[in-house]
């Protein structure tokens, strides 16, 4: 058996190579998955963008300037030195584009783990928790794809709801949403604008081209086109949330708006081949928004595990609401996943359509 990975160059994503490494044996409590597969979103290149800076690199370490993508999915253990984790099981989590992947798992219990690996230690802990599906009840069973492609973006999207309401959505009297095409963006939109105690406007900020598929939403009080930023009324108090990563859409937007903005967060990088360092602008500093924190800050509010169950929840809504509008496509084998990949990253994959890849031609 030969392990495959998916390799791209940290500063320039369109370079893959596909490497095969030998398995290492096994030391005693670890084991080892075939990742059976994985979701592909814009989310995964916001971890390439951000992989120095937060250290997504370093979840599973290529070599060189080399890095592989991390993405959600589904594996099995088929080889195991943990007696408490059998060949067989299936786990749901955060793993490398590759067939395989080692992991020390530890604090066990009938529904999740921790990958313990040295490595992993230092990085936040979010990641290195997986979830034991043996005991999942079957509409959660049955929705697997969903699982991978939007319930991680969803689960961001209810911290970023919950963050909102905590904070009194600071003075704002409408949320403008930046890349409101990107999943964390009209899930955002879903959850405040099912809330009957949200009064705020919610506005989707997306290009030209994704106008009809945002409005068809129906989670949208406004769905504005990134040339009309300029036109925009700027008469309510606004918090702004980026989902672009774009310093000329923060521009824009800020120089737009200026001392209405009362909070503006970035979130992701849909735009990620866009200008980074942005100008001085009017209104509230941009700053990023980093999903584990405001979790961690909740786990101690209402108690460990808490915050992933609620948003798990809401995830399943969100998910429900979109039946017939998110087409999902699954490829297997490495050149389809490179390609797939590069297509991502060319901005080819429409906002309808959901890629679920695997590396293994079967």
């Amino acid at each position: 058996m030969k392990i495959q990975q998916l390799w791209v160059k940290r500063n320039d994503l369109r370079d893959m190579q596909v490497v095969e490494r030998e398995p290492k044996p096994l030391a005693e409590g670890e084991v080892r998955v075939a990742i059976d597969k994985f979701g592909l979103t814009a989310n995964n290149v916001s971890y390439a963008v951000s992989g120095d800076v937060i250290g997504y690199w370093k979840y599973f370490p290529a070599e060189g300037d080399w890095g592989i993508v991390p993405a959600w999915g589904f594996a099995d253990v088929v080889e195991s030195r943990c007696g408490e984790l059998p060949v067989g099981e299936r786990l749901w989590g955060f793993f490398p584009m590759a067939t395989h992947v080692t992991l020390q798992p530890g604090k066990l219990t009938p529904t999740q783990l921790i990958d313990f690996a040295p490595h992993r230690k230092p990085l936040p802990g979010l990641y290195n928790q997986y979830m034991r599906t043996a005991n999942d009840p079957p509409p959660l069973k049955a929705m697997e794809d969903a699982r991978c492609l939007l319930f991680p973006l969803f689960a961001t999207s209810f911290v970023l709801f919950d963050y909102l309401i905590a904070n009194a959505f600071f003075g704002a009297e409408q949320v403008l949403i930046g890349s409101a095409s990107s999943k964390t963006g009209f899930g955002l939109a879903h959850l405040l604008h099912h809330d009957p105690k949200i009064t705020q406007r919610v506005v989707g900020l997306t290009s030209p081209r994704n106008v009809n598929f945002v409005e068809g939403l129906g989670v949208f009080d406004a769905v504005v086109a990134y040339p009309h930023i300029a036109s925009m009324d700027i008469g309510l108090r606004t918090a702004f949330v980026d989902m672009a990563g774009s310093a000329p859409l923060i521009e824009a937007v800020h120089q737009r708006f200026g001392d209405q903005i009362k909070e503006s967060c970035i979130v992701g990088a849909t735009h990620w081949e866009a200008e980074r360092d942005r100008a001085e602008v009017p209104g509230a500093k941009p700053k990023f928004f980093f999903a584990p924190t405001h979790i961690a800050r909740r786990e101690q509010d209402w108690g460990p595990g808490q915050v992933m169950m609620r948003a798990f929840a809401a995830s399943m809504k969100i998910t429900q609401s979109l039946t017939g509008k998110i087409e999902v496509q699954t490829h297997r084998g490495t050149q389809a996943a490179g390609e797939q990949l590069l297509k991502l990253l060319n901005n080819e994959i429409p906002p309808s359509q959901g890629l679920m890849l695997s590396l293994r031609e079967c």
